[in-house]
């Protein structure tokens, strides 16, 4: 069952079939946030984990090396046929992946002593019901632990995109709180939203990490042009002056890794 239609046609479609894709290459983008948030988990042998928005399921096996039980949930069916695949050939017996929608999803009721997420929980229709629902599924005194965004312009991939501003569609007005990649950019509203669902203890923190984007500027271009929220942005997808004007930009971010950008994220905790 879900809620949230758009996101749902988002993660199914042609998003969700890039990201399953291009797996590697997000985990990539995204993995130097692996271990601020797994420290934080504080996993133990003993503990049931939930995984929220878990994708292509790289952050759901982590956890299961540590723990009893890893459950990964998501909205995208490829991004999970990735992670069940990914799972099998690395011999991982006690890692599940559930579809799911976790704003609705019928959870045992404390059936998890931690619930976690890497940017999985920035796109729920209903944040506040989203995780009242996660906290149904904590034990008492069960913990929860995300990373978010923050806002673009915290991280260098706010500098990349403005080098494109000319080629970018006008930006449509704000509706506060939409579900998005920064929709918690705000540590003032996770706090609200956190608090709203019942959740005590909550912790708003910023971290930063490198993310991985190519190889060279042009590779990494390339890649960050066929990322939907910039496709969204642009006035023409097949626009070589944009390319060329993202291409430029990345130079200044490359090194002998590769091209790097900082990411900028808030590191979240919560107990039930």
């Amino acid at each position: 069952m879900t809620v949230n239609a758009p996101q749902a046609a988002a993660w199914n479609g042609a998003e969700g079939t890039h990201w399953a894709e291009h797996q590697d290459r997000y985990d990539a983008v995204n993995s130097g946030f692996n271990d601020p948030l797994l420290n934080a988990a504080d996993i133990t042998e003993r503990d049931r984990v939930l995984d929220i928005g878990c994708g292509n399921g790289q952050t759901t096996r982590l956890a299961a090396a540590r723990a009893a039980q890893a459950v990964g949930l998501d909205l995208s069916a490829p991004m999970l046929r990735r992670a069940r695949r990914a799972a099998s050939r690395e011999g991982i017996g006690n890692v599940s992946f559930e579809l799911g929608d976790a704003q609705v999803h019928p959870f045992t009721e404390h059936g998890f002593d931690v619930a976690m997420s890497r940017f999985g929980v920035m796109f729920f229709a209903d944040p506040v019901a989203a995780f009242a629902n996660v906290r149904r599924a904590l034990r008492p005194g069960g913990r929860l632990v995300f990373v978010c965004l923050r806002e673009r312009s915290d991280g260098d991939l706010g500098a990349v995109l403005d080098a494109m501003a000319e080629h970018l569609r006008a930006p449509e007005p704000a509706v506060p709180h939409s579900p998005g990649p920064t929709s918690l950019a705000d540590p003032d509203r996770i706090r609200e939203v956190l608090s709203g669902a019942g959740f005590a203890e909550v912790t708003v923190k910023p971290v930063d990490a490198p993310q991985f984007w190519g190889t060279d500027p042009a590779d990494a271009a390339d890649f960050l042009f066929e990322w939907a929220p910039v496709r969204a942005m642009l006035r023409s997808a097949e626009d070589p002056a944009a390319r060329a004007a993202l291409t430029e930009a990345m130079h200044g971010y490359h090194g002998s890794s590769g091209v790097q950008l900082r990411g900028a994220a808030w590191l979240v905790t919560a107990t039930r």
